[in-house]
Parts: structure tokens; sequence; C-alpha cells
């Protein structure tokens, strides 16, 4: 940082939300200087993610594998805001704070006297970021495995043979935080500019179809409904194939041109591939996948996994091992986002990673034993 001290140093967040993706919004400006004040219901337990200990964790923790992905570097604060009281309290921090995290379901918040309009009444420089399921004037619930589900995720995923299926990590919720995060960020710099605040409301259902990418436009441009293919790429090939080596292990391949394809070729002793019409560009080999992928296979099953990969790494053809969590986090790049608590017996992740270093975080906090009170 050059000795400019972190980016939000003097911003004050509160975190109204739960679960994970408002969560995470707060722990990105957590780790960015912010002070980021998490409200939680000491009369239901707090946030609910508290209570999802996962098998073998300990149920009297109150910090589990899943509360702490995303919240480091916050202080909790107890309040019932059922209360007048518990209300007076957040109002009063209202007035000096810069960002409010919201996740209430339509309705919710205006009964609870934490909405945009009351708070903004009270701060017109007061940014609101809200994410609901289906947008401010939905008030129906939906859980990230129901929208996947609903954006075609879902549909999408798993192999040819085989039913829909999820994606193992609550990916609309990953999804809506970014988008939540860019709308926050624009609004901070229209508040430089203007000196009001605004109201950012972000949807899982729009974060979830606006991410669609290249599958949404395989309907919008061509007509096709985007089908499962397991690991294979619609448009691409070979990409994201698995194949199995000599050793028993797996790797994929990402050959995105047709130059990489020859190298391919003769790094598996295969040239006239590339040669092939077939098989010379890729957009032949869409078209002839079923022939081209188990000769692919044949030649790569010779083959130690590590010796391929080095082999193709040198010619710079993308190619990777297929890595289970413990080898994921043996990678350098992976201990370079790493957090640890001073005493080093817990450890999470950065949400933020684009360059900018990360000031030392505290731990995801404990539930505060008392009403009104913080840690």
């Amino acid at each position: 940082m050059n000795g400019e001290g972190p980016i939000f140093e003097g911003l004050r967040v509160l975190e109204l939300a739960t679960v994970l993706a408002g969560p995470s919004v707060g722990q990105f400006f957590a780790e960015l200087g912010a002070e980021v004040i998490k409200v939680e219901n000491p009369n239901t337990g707090g946030d609910v993610t508290r209570s999802w200990q996962g098998a073998g964790e300990d149920p009297a923790n109150d910090r589990p594998a899943y509360f702490t992905a995303i919240n480091w570097g916050k202080q909790s604060l107890a309040i019932d805001l059922r209360s007048a009281e518990g209300q007076s309290q957040v109002h009063e921090l209202v007035r000096e704070t810069d960002v409010v995290i919201a996740s209430y379901k339509p309705g919710d918040a205006e009964k609870l006297r934490v909405d945009y309009a009351t708070l903004q009444g009270m701060n017109p420089r007061l940014l609101y970021g809200h994410i609901t399921s289906y947008g401010p004037d939905n008030p129906r619930a939906g859980f990230d495995a129901i929208i996947q589900a609903e954006s075609g995720f879902t549909y999408m995923n798993g192999h040819p043979d085989g039913e829909p299926t999820k994606m193992p990590v609550a990916l609309t919720d990953v999804l809506a935080a970014h988008h939540l995060k860019e709308g926050l960020l624009v609004a901070l710099i229209r508040r430089e500019r203007t000196g009001r605040g605004s109201y950012v409301p972000v949807s899982l259902i729009q974060a979830a179809i606006s991410s669609l990418a290249n599958q949404g436009t395989n309907w919008l441009v061509a007509g096709k409904v985007p089908q499962r293919k397991g690991n294979d790429h619609p448009n691409i090939v070979p990409y994201g194939t698995l194949f199995t080596t000599q050793d028993g292990r797996y790797l994929t391949l990402a050959v995105g041109n047709d130059a990489q394809f020859r190298k391919l070729a003769t790094i598996l002793e295969q040239s006239a591939w590339a040669d092939d019409e077939r098989f010379a560009t890729n957009a032949q080999r869409v078209i002839h996948r079923e022939l081209l992928l188990p000769q692919i296979q044949e030649a790569i099953a010779s083959w130690d996994r590590d010796t391929l990969l080095a082999q193709l790494a040198k010619e710079r053809v993308p190619a990777g091992s297929v890595n289970t969590l413990p080898e994921v986090f043996s990678l350098p790049e992976a201990q370079e986002i790493l957090l640890k608590n001073e005493a080093g017996t817990m450890t999470g992740v950065r949400n933020y990673v684009a360059g900018l270093e990360v000031e030392s975080l505290n731990a995801p906090p404990s539930l505060p034993r008392n009403p009104g009170s913080m840690e």
C-alpha cells in the first residue's frame, strides 16, 4: 500500500446480513481496512451459519467452518432488532455509518425499521446494499440450491446420462456477492461526486442469470438449448474433459486454439490429428468430438501424469491436474491468500485477491453473550 494505509480505513460498514452472500461482502470491506460491525440477534443464536456444523465439528462451537469462511475481520454486536432499544442502538450507529449490507426478505426490513428509506432519512450519505432472492418487490424465499435450479445451472451440470446436479458450492451466493461489491464500489464513486447515498439492490436470480455467459448466448444467439455434457465444453474441444493417465490419476486439457491442438498432437505422438480435416480446426473437433476424445484418452493412458503435465507446460499447452482440497491448499498461489489468526489455530481464505496488500485481520468473532454488547 506504499505507506498510504488501508484503502477503506475510516469507512464503517454495518452488516445486517446472514449466511454467505452479504457476509462475504462484509469481509471484502474488512480486508481492505473498513470497520465492519456484524449485527446478530442473540435470542436466535446469531447468524444461522453459526449452527451449520459439518460432520465431526463440535456442536457447541459457534464458529464452525461455514461461518468462518466469510466473517474474518469483523466485530459482532448482539442486538434484537424486534425491540425498540435494539432499533435505537442501530439507528445511532447508522448516523456514522457509510455502508449497510442487508439480506432481508422484502418487507422485513421495514418491520424492523432498518430499511433504506428509514435509515437514509438519518444519514443522507448512506449506501444500502440489499441482497434478495428475487428482487426487492418479490417476497419469495429462495436459497442457493433453488436459484441454481431455476437459473439453469443445475440443468446444465452433470453427465449426459445422469441427472441434473447442483454445484458443490453456493455458486449464486458467491456471484451475487461479487455483483453487490461492484454495485457498492460504483455507489461510493458516485457519492464522492454528488455527496449523496444510494440504494443498491442485487438479487440472486439476476446475478445467476447474468453469469450464464456463453451458455446463455448459446440459446439467445445460436438457438441451442445447452445440455449436460459432463466435463466437456459445448464450444471447444478438447476443453474440460478429464483424462486418466497410466498411474490412475486425472488431468484435464483446455486447448483453446488450433496451434495448441497441433502441439498436443505432437506431444502425444499423433501429429496426423492436426492434418486430419475432422480435427484440424476447433469447429470440426466440436462436430467430431465423439471420435477424437477416445483417441486422446488412449494416447494419454500411456503417460505418467506429472511427466505429461510437465511436457504440456513446456510447450504451453493448457492443462492441469484434478486436485483434492489438500492438494489445492498446498499450492503456492493458495498459500499467498490464506488468512491466519495470531495463535495460528484458525485459517481462512481472502475474499479480495486483486493485488492490493490485505491488512492482517482478526479471526471471525464469537457471538456476544449479552444483548447490546460487542465482540
